[in-house]
C-alpha cells in the first residue's frame, strides 16, 4: 500500500493541533484552525482516518479477501482499545505526580488523579467499559466504537453505497436521543463525541477513499463550480469563526449569519461542522493539491507526516503532552508569551522525537519478519 504523505501531515497537524488546542493557556492555541474555520482537529482527525481505513480496507480485500480485511479492522479496533486503557492510566497517573509535585493543570479533570489511586480497580473498569472516557482521550473512544463496527459497516457501504448514506444520514437525525441511552459516567448521558453522529463523518471518509476512481473523474467535469461553492463556504465557516473577536459591527453580523444554522453542536456533529470539512477537503485536494504536495515536501511537512504515521503511539503521546506542556505554564514566568512559546515548541519536538523513535520500531519489527531474500 503505497502511502499519501499529504495525508500523513494533514494527520501530524491534527494530532499537533489537538495537543495544543488542549493547553489552555498556550500560545499556538490561537492559531490553530479552530480559529479560523467552524470544524477543528478532531473532524479532520475523524476524516483522515475514515479515508486511511478505505484504503487498507480496499487493499487488503482485493490482495486477500474480505475475511482478512474484517479481520484486520477488528485486530485494529482491539489495538485502539489498549491505547485507550493505557493512556486513560498514564494520563491519571501523569495528573497525580504532577498535582503531588505542586504543578496545577486544568487540561484534564482532576478528578482522574484521585480516582486511579483511590479506586484503582474500579477506574480500570470504568475505562476498559467505556462507561468512562477521560477528556483528551474521548476522540479515541469515538474511534473505538467506529473501528468496531467497520468490519459490519464497511462491507454495506462498498456494495450498497446510496442505501447505506440514507441509513447513516438517518442514524445522525436521531443520533441525539440514541446517544443518550448509552451508559455513561456523565450526567447528561451518552459519550461525549456522539458515535451514532460521528459515524457518518467517519464513512464519508471511507467513501471518499474507496470510490476516489470512480467519482473524482465525474466531479472534475465540474471542477469550477465545485470550487466556487466550496470556498464560498469555507469563507463563511472562516467568518463564523472569527468576526466574533473584533468589535460590535462585525460581532452584530456574526450574530446575522450564524442564526440561520443554530446550534452548532460539536458533539453531535451539525451540518454544517460536517458541510465545511468536506467542502475544504475538495479545496485541498483538487484546487490546492500542487500547494499541499510542496508542503510535504518542506521539513515541517516531513515532522508533520512522521506524527501522523505514528498512530496511536502519537495519539496517547499527544495527550500526555498536553497536560504536561499545560503544567509546565503553571511555572514561575510561564505567563509571558515567550514562556508558553518556548513550551509549546518544546512539545511539538518531543511529539515528532516519539513519532521518529516509533517509525524506526516498526520498521526495525518488520524488516524482522520479513522473509530473507525478500
Amino acid at each position: 500500500m503505497k502511502r499519501i504523505t499529504a495525508l500523513d501531515m494533514l494527520r501530524g497537524y491534527a494530532l499537533a493541533a489537538i495537543m495544543i488546542d488542549h493547553m489552555p493557556g498556550g500560545f499556538l492555541r490561537d492559531y490553530t484552525l479552530a480559529n479560523f474555520a467552524v470544524f477543528d482537529a478532531a473532524e479532520l482527525f475523524v476524516l483522515l482516518s475514515g479515508f486511511l481505513v478505505g484504503l487498507v480496507w480496499v487493499t487488503i480485500e482485493s490482495r486477500d479477501g474480505r475475511r482478512a480485511a474484517q479481520l484486520r479492522f477488528l485486530r485494529r479496533a482491539a489495538q485502539v482499545w489498549l491505547a485507550l486503557v493505557v493512556g486513560g492510566i498514564m494520563l491519571a497517573l501523569l495528573s497525580r505526580l504532577l498535582f503531588t509535585l505542586g504543578m496545577e493543570h486544568t487540561a484534564v479533570w482532576s478528578e482522574y488523579a484521585r480516582w486511579v489511586v483511590e479506586h484503582p480497580v474500579g477506574y480500570l473498569v470504568t475505562l476498559s467499559t467505556l462507561w468512562m472516557q477521560p477528556n483528551l482521550l474521548d476522540v479515541l473512544a469515538l474511534y473505538v466504537v467506529v473501528l468496531a463496527f467497520a468490519p459490519l459497516t464497511v462491507p454495506v457501504l462498498l456494495r450498497y453505497p446510496w442505501v447505506f448514506a440514507i441509513a447513516s444520514a438517518g442514524l445522525w437525525a436521531v443520533s441525539v436521543p440514541l446517544n443518550q441511552m448509552l451508559p455513561n459516567h456523565r450526567s447528561s448521558g451518552g459519550m461525549l463525541f456522539n458515535p451514532f453522529a460521528w459515524q457518518a463523518l467517519f464513512h464519508a471518509g471511507v467513501a471518499m477513499c474507496a470510490f476516489r476512481q470512480q467519482i473524482m473523474p465525474v466531479l472534475r467535469r465540474h471542477s469550477t463550480a465545485l470550487t466556487i461553492i466550496c470556498s464560498v463556504i469555507v469563507i463563511y465557516s472562516f467568518a463564523l469563526a472569527q468576526f466574533w473577536r473584533y468589535g460590535p459591527e462585525l460581532k452584530e453580523f456574526w450574530r446575522i449569519i450564524r442564526e440561520p444554522i443554530m446550534p452548532i453542536d460539536k458533539w453531535s456533529l451539525d451540518g454544517m461542522r460536517f458541510t465545511a470539512i468536506l467542502a475544504a477537503s475538495w479545496l485541498v485536494a483538487v484546487p490546492l493539491a500542487p500547494l499541499f504536495a510542496w508542503l510535504a515536501g518542506t521539513w515541517p511537512g516531513r515532522a508533520l507526516a512522521v506524527i501522523g504515521r505514528g498512530g496511536l503511539v502519537s495519539f496517547v503521546a499527544c495527550v500526555m503532552l498536553s497536560v504536561l506542556g499545560d503544567a509546565l505554564m503553571t511555572l514561575p514566568g510561564g505567563a509571558t508569551d515567550m514562556f508558553r512559546l518556548s513550551v509549546e515548541i518544546w512539545t511539538l519536538g518531543v511529539l515528532w522525537l516519539v513519532a521518529e523513535i516509533e517509525k524506526r520500531r516498526s520498521r526495525n519489527r518488520r524488516s524482522a519478519v520479513r522473509p530473507a531474500g525478500q
